[in-house]
């Protein structure tokens, strides 16, 4: 299966639950909040391998995978000394793309994997254009000259007021450090990662 790019907002209502972090999905005024289609209003009660699924979605529609991709990480984590379930949450922090994301580069992951397509960010000073490249503890993560005046990354950066604990970012420098792996209750709470590793186990 591939990467999905379509609505999020719709994704973000089939699954209750905010892609964006934000939860600009859900905002007053904004589009409806219960599930998309027919009978939406209708919450149906989720069977186990439901409540599983589901949780891998929120997975990867919030860090932009595909089903291999997510597959892959999962196999990694399981072969990581620790907790895999938090392994796996970890490994997703380090991508470059969600790093961009998280120094307030981009307001969205999307925004941020187009900076790293598009060749503006520099890792350690060399540019790459990877996305899902692993960011290393110590890793200085900046932007070319000419993307620090992009009205986007200025717009992102002015809306962005802190940025997570095991990360620092130099609004004057544009030089961002990944200071260390982060802790699970520093992430997205709404994840219930224990029910991936059961679906997996499952396979």
């Amino acid at each position: 299966m591939s990467r999905y790019t379509g609505p999020v907002f719709r994704k973000s209502r089939r699954l209750n639950f905010s892609i964006l972090e934000s939860g600009k999905e859900f905002a007053k005024g904004k589009k409806r909040t219960f599930a998309p289609g027919q009978h939406g209003q209708k919450r149906i009660k989720l069977s186990n391998y439901g409540l599983q699924l589901q949780e891998k979605q929120k997975i990867r529609f919030t860090y932009g995978l595909n089903a291999r991709q997510m597959k892959n990480l999962f196999d990694e984590s399981k072969k990581t000394h620790g907790v895999t379930g938090t392994n796996l949450l970890v490994f997703l922090e380090s991508r470059l793309d969600n790093i961009v994301f998280r120094l307030g580069l981009s307001l969205t992951r999307k925004g941020a994997r187009q900076l790293v397509n598009h060749g503006h960010v520099l890792v350690n000073g060399k540019k790459v254009n990877i996305p899902s490249y692993r960011v290393k503890i110590g890793d200085k993560i900046t932007i070319t000259e000419k993307a620090q005046k992009n009205a986007k990354i200025i717009e992102a950066l002015s809306a962005n007021a802190s940025t997570l604990p095991f990360i620092e970012f130099n609004k004057k420098t544009f030089i961002g450090t990944y200071v260390r792996h982060p802790l699970r209750d520093e992430l997205n709470t709404d994840i219930n990662e224990a029910l991936v590793v059961e679906s997996y186990g499952r396979a």
